[in-house]
């Protein structure tokens, strides 16, 4: 892991970071305009040279000048087994259309929302009871360990190639 970037300064990954002298920076977005603040991000990313790019908890949307300059190294979970609900809300989405599972989806990013190549998913099933925060909080346990063993696929994979 070469660093750790986050936009709240109260992020867990910057307070890990710290414990284990993993490079980090905080980039919170004050008055910054959009475009002022992803070209700021693409810079700052760009110093230290990533091989991967991990999107963990990060919630907005990368612009098309970004995934282009990172293209084919930049992961995200998303809480949905995708296709079926990319975007927000996939919890209520799913209990609302009434499906037995959920789950989430680690895929690579690209320009299309939420549509990158799958690199894996994992289920969980959907109780006739459930509310969002349950399914949610079901569907963050597999998540965890989700990323855990796509990041390692991947480096597994780049280590041969």
């Amino acid at each position: 892991m070469c660093a750790v970037i986050s936009s709240n300064q109260n992020a867990l990954g910057l307070e890990r970071a710290a414990k284990f002298n993993i490079p980090s920076s905080l980039l919170p977005k004050i008055q910054m305009s959009k475009k002022n603040y992803d070209k700021h991000l693409c810079e700052v990313v760009r110093t230290y040279q990533p091989d991967l790019i991990v999107l963990a908890g990060y919630m907005k949307i990368l612009n098309a000048d970004f995934i282009s300059m990172f293209r084919d190294k930049i992961v995200n979970i998303h809480p949905s087994l995708l296709p079926k609900y990319p975007g927000l809300n996939t919890h209520l989405r799913a209990i609302n259309a009434k499906d037995k599972k959920s789950g989430a989806t680690v895929h690579f990013v690209t320009e299309e929302l939420d549509g990158g190549p799958i690199i894996m998913q994992g289920s969980v099933p959907i109780f006739s009871n459930d509310s969002s925060e349950q399914l949610s909080r079901r569907v963050l346990e597999i998540e965890h360990k989700m990323l855990v063993t796509a990041i390692s696929l991947i480096c597994a994979e780049n280590k041969e190639a």
